[in-house]
């Protein structure tokens, strides 16, 4: 579950950065009443672009950790279900 959430905003992170103008404009006619009044100033799409690239970044980090990790280490998953079994020291 964890792989598919990062993988989603990774890339939803990428789609923003590669077109930044049609990220803010999907999102200012998703917020605002009248978006065809609304128009956001020009270093909005830059910092949509950033914000895009840093997202699609720490998903590719968080993909990578959670592929290269031991299978000996304890994941969320793995803690509740030794939880849910009555081992909560997880041994």
């Amino acid at each position: 579950m964890k792989a598919l959430l990062l993988l989603v905003a990774g890339i939803g992170g990428l789609l923003e950065a590669v077109a930044p103008r049609r990220a803010v404009a999907l999102w200012t006619r998703a917020l605002y009443r009248n978006a065809g009044e609304a128009e956001p100033r020009e270093w909005v799409y830059a910092a949509a672009k950033i914000e895009g690239t840093l997202v699609a970044a720490g998903a590719l980090v968080g993909l990578f950790r959670l592929a290269t990790a031991p299978d000996g280490t304890a994941t969320a998953e793995g803690t509740l279900a030794n939880e849910r079994d009555g081992d909560a020291d997880g041994a």
